[in-house]
């Protein structure tokens, strides 16, 4: 697997669908294929799942700052950064 690309940093912290609903999340999740953010499955919407139903897109990226990982729901595998 090709290494997981850094998230972009001029993100707005937001999961949209839940802000226009005015429903709070808990985290959000980066789609490493088209850069959609979604909240997690903790949270209420579990957007970034709903995402992944909708287009098949398997991967996202926690934006979490204290997590460095990606998980991959067509495997329901976590992704871990080695190496660094």
């Amino acid at each position: 697997m090709a290494a997981l690309p850094a998230a972009p940093e001029a993100l707005l912290p937001v999961c949209a669908p839940c802000r226009a609903r005015g429903w709070t999340w808990s985290r959000l999740r980066w789609c490493t294929t088209c850069g959609n953010v979604g909240c997690c499955d903790s949270s209420r919407g579990r957007h970034a799942h709903d995402h992944h139903a909708r287009t098949g897109h398997p991967v996202v990226l926690s934006l979490a700052p204290d997590e460095d990982w990606a998980w991959c729901y067509a495997d329901e595998v976590f992704l871990v950064r080695t190496g660094r």
